[in-house]
């Protein structure tokens, strides 16, 4: 079976509020079977919209990403980046 993604890009405008959103995200991404393969770090973008920030979360199947992404635990920290940062995400399945 496929693997699921979560990707996002990011430009986080408080970066001290931000925090908040990766400390309480992480258990939520844990508990649907996400772990990180990409939190931040060095990037380019040779090419598109630039933001600061890139994510890839890989989770056991597209319907656990689509799952965390959707429930109502995950959306309401979800507000914590919406009021913190400029974000892009994608849900995706693997090949």
């Amino acid at each position: 079976m496929p693997k699921g993604y979560i990707i996002a890009h990011i430009t986080v405008r408080d970066a001290e509020a931000y925090k908040e959103y990766i400390v309480r995200d992480t258990p939520l991404i844990e508990a649907y079977g996400g772990r990180p393969l990409v939190r931040g770090g060095q990037g380019e973008v040779p090419e598109g919209v630039a933001f600061d920030r890139h994510v890839v979360f890989e989770f056991p199947d597209y319907e656990s990403a689509k799952a965390l992404y959707y429930s109502l635990g995950y959306q309401e920290v979800a507000e914590i980046r919406r009021r913190n940062a400029e974000s892009m995400i994608v849900l995706v399945e693997g090949v």
